[in-house]
């Protein structure tokens, strides 16, 4: 069976440059080099001309694409430009007055850029395949998601806001004209340029699982990851619609041991504020270089971190980054953490108003510029204000990256490494 064919948003701008190497044909002809496309009065102007849509399909596999200045971690602290190269073939359409640029591309290759985007294409083969299987099983269930939602009366509100609250949360769902989009919201997908620098290794890993996913009876397992669980896993539910999938559950990131119960506040006080060993508790340089790519590496102490707030700075801060103004802010108070610890709703009282926040990423965003590194924290007040002591960076569900990669340093294979991570899941060869 051949491998699907997706489709990938990968810039959101009013013009766009690119260079075309190699040849490749629109409306019967040729183009090469470089070029740029502007968005005109509702119409795509290019090569004088003005279009609603328009694709260029590559002449052969060979032929690849750059484009300038794709925006990188939109929204993080890592957040950059960079050009980037790209296989397959290159779409543009129109969204919001920008213009989208869209990679049609096989899975497969799809998978190539990944593996070496989410982490070093050096990493160990063992990490490179369990990542390979997560990442196809990812995109390929949340393609199958969309079409059962389509078909069917079901749907999730996922911004429900009251006097007293405000839940929200972001997910894939949000794009419409392709099937993911090239950034963190998504999966990390930049093209061929990191891969070109270990692609024996990435392409080996991906031909050796080349069609494996991670199933839960006949659906495709929604395979979630995040680069540090903090030594606790969350579950799906507590971050995003409210699905409980026997595959997400919560686990201790060892080998053995149960964690405490770090849904009540008391162990997760004591939980975050201690230092207990897991995988992903390491400062193993060797390892990390395996997850983190150069600008991950300016992300340190992400095990425990702690982050101090001056009480005016952070009430104008909540203000700019999520448009509500508290007045002075005086307390922070959980109401209710997942099965890592993370706050999945927190009571946010101020001088002018006070509501409750949720779920986990609605509150990294509202107290960082960013986001903070996740939000399972505990709360002290200070003369000045509030410290923060939190573990973990990301959402926590599913497989914990640098975890992952401290298994296959110890001599895990893929496959255990995914059973760990994913306990009543199977791993099947679908085509």
């Amino acid at each position: 069976m051949k491998s699907p064919e997706i489709t990938v948003g990968i810039m959101f701008q009013p013009s766009i440059e690119f260079v075309l190497d190699g040849v490749f044909t629109f409306n019967g002809k040729e183009y090469s080099g470089s070029h740029r496309v502007e968005y005109h009065k509702g119409k795509i102007s290019f090569d004088e001309q003005l279009y609603d849509k328009f694709s260029f399909e590559g002449s052969n596999p060979k032929s690849t694409f750059l484009l300038k200045d794709v925006v990188i971690g939109i929204g993080f602290h890592w957040e950059r430009k960079e050009d980037q190269r790209f296989e397959g073939n290159l779409d543009f359409i129109i969204e919001d007055e920008k213009l989208t640029a869209i990679n049609r591309i096989s899975i497969e290759r799809y998978l190539v850029s990944v593996i070496s985007s989410e982490m070093s294409a050096t990493s160990s083969l063992e990490l490179l395949k369990a990542h390979a299987v997560i990442s196809r099983s990812w995109m390929l269930s949340q393609i199958q998601k969309r079409t059962a939602l389509e078909s069917s009366a079901k749907s999730y509100i996922s911004d429900i806001r009251t006097n007293e609250e405000w839940t929200k949360w972001w997910d894939r769902e949000d794009h419409t004209n392709f099937d993911v989009c090239a950034d963190d919201h998504c999966q990390r997908y930049q093209g061929i340029t990191r891969a070109s620098q270990s692609l024996d290794m990435v392409e080996k890993a991906i031909d050796q699982t080349f069609g494996e996913m991670l199933m839960n009876g006949e659906l495709i397992c929604d395979a979630r990851f995040s680069k540090c669980c903090g030594g606790a896993v969350e579950e799906f539910q507590n971050c995003w619609e409210p699905e409980k999938h026997p595959y997400l559950v919560k686990l201790y990131d060892n080998a053995e041991g149960q964690l405490p119960d770090l849904t009540t506040e008391e162990n997760a006080d004591k939980w975050i504020r201690s230092e207990p060993d897991a995988f992903c508790n390491t400062k193993d340089a060797t390892v990390l270089s395996q997850v983190l790519n150069n600008y991950d590496q300016e992300t340190t102490n992400f095990y425990r971190w702690k982050v101090d707030f001056d009480a005016l700075e952070m009430s104008s801060l909540v203000n700019r980054r999520i448009g509500i103004d508290f007045g002075t802010i005086t307390d922070l108070v959980p109401v209710e953490r997942g099965t890592s610890g993370r706050l999945t709703r927190l009571k946010v009282v101020g001088t002018k108003q006070t509501l409750i926040l949720g779920k986990e990423l609605l509150i990294r965003k509202a107290f960082s510029e960013s986001h903070l590194y996740s939000s399972a924290f505990v709360i002290d007040k200070t003369e000045k204000g509030f410290t923060f002591t939190g573990a973990g960076w990301g959402h926590g569900v599913g497989l914990c990256q640098i975890g992952a990669a401290v298994m296959a340093h110890k001599g895990y294979a893929y496959k255990a490494i995914l059973n760990h991570y994913f306990p009543s899941a199977s791993i099947e060869k679908k085509y």
